[in-house]
């Protein structure tokens, strides 16, 4: 036999039910979900680490995920610097052309999607690679000028990316190098230091007086290029960044040997090369031995 239920209790249970339905047609769960997004910036960020440090084998496995994880995403603004990333690793390996194949296809990506900014990075990074290889064959002058022009009108266009700022005047630092404006090329190398030091980007600020240092030693400056070594050398022991501390202590070697001190720059090559040996980079090790 069914009890009777009171007013009272009545009332309390039809309270009940509408605060339910009312539950009931809230929004379930968070109005945006990023995990995929998160999970793939966190493995880009290491496969930066992993190139950073020269160790290119891992930053492409850890890039390869981060693409896929992109691409289930949809998301362009990841997918285009999955494709910049990919193109930096392959250019320090040598892979020119494969490179700008990526650079390319992060450009159309970042044109399709109407971001200015992220299209302005991607010439910025084509950019740096025409102006290294240049230099490397003797480009001169006359296109270092052309490649600081266009770098700075992109430059105007990046406004929220500050790490992207920074490399712009990297490259411009670099181009006014290759014109032999040394005031100006440290300038610029300095700009992006300074954004370098205020972000925490500590294996960054170093390439930066690592940057500086040729500036100065071009220059003839060689005292000068030693301070900026150091200050290199100090902040990549800081972030035990193994390749850079291998490029330092070469780079040291380099401008003791201009300063015609052969027993320190002897030892600084010996330095060098006892890093990169212990990274398992034997033929990097082997190259500086065979031309002391």
């Amino acid at each position: 036999m069914l009890k009777k239920i009171s007013p009272g209790k009545t009332f309390l249970i039809f309270l009940l039910m509408v605060i339910l339905w009312g539950c009931s047609s809230a929004p379930k769960g968070p109005v945006e979900i990023t995990a995929k997004r998160t999970t793939a910036r966190s493995q880009l960020d290491l496969a930066n680490q992993e190139a950073d440090r020269g160790n290119f084998t891992n930053a492409l496995t850890l890039l390869e995920e981060a693409r896929r994880i992109a691409v289930s995403a949809d998301d362009p603004p990841l997918l285009i610097r999955c494709s910049l990333a990919r193109g930096n690793i392959l250019f320090a390996q040598g892979l020119g052309a494969e490179a700008a194949e990526a650079w390319n296809a992060a450009l159309a990506e970042a044109d399709r999607a109407g971001d200015k900014e992220l299209a302005a990075l991607c010439r910025v990074y084509m950019n740096r690679a025409k102006l290294l290889s240049d230099t490397s064959v003797g480009g001169g002058a006359g296109n270092a000028d052309t490649i600081r022009a266009e770098v700075a009108k992109d430059l105007a266009l990046i406004t929220n990316d500050k790490l992207a700022a920074a490399l712009a005047w990297t490259v411009i630092g670099m181009a006014e190098k290759e014109s032999r404006r040394w005031k100006e090329a440290e300038a610029a190398i300095k700009k992006a230091l300074d954004i370098h030091q205020k972000e925490s980007y500590l294996a960054e600020a170093a390439y930066d007086w690592y940057l500086i240092a040729s500036v100065r030693s071009t220059a003839g400056h060689y005292d000068a290029a030693l301070e900026a070594l150091v200050e290199a050398r100090n902040l990549d022991r800081r972030q035990e960044n193994s390749f850079g501390l291998a490029a330092d202590w070469r780079a040291l070697g380099d401008v003791y040997r201009k300063m015609n001190r052969p027993a320190e720059a002897e030892a600084a090559y010996h330095r060098s090369a006892a890093i990169f040996r212990a990274m398992g980079l034997e033929q990097k090790a082997a190259e500086l031995e065979e031309n002391l």
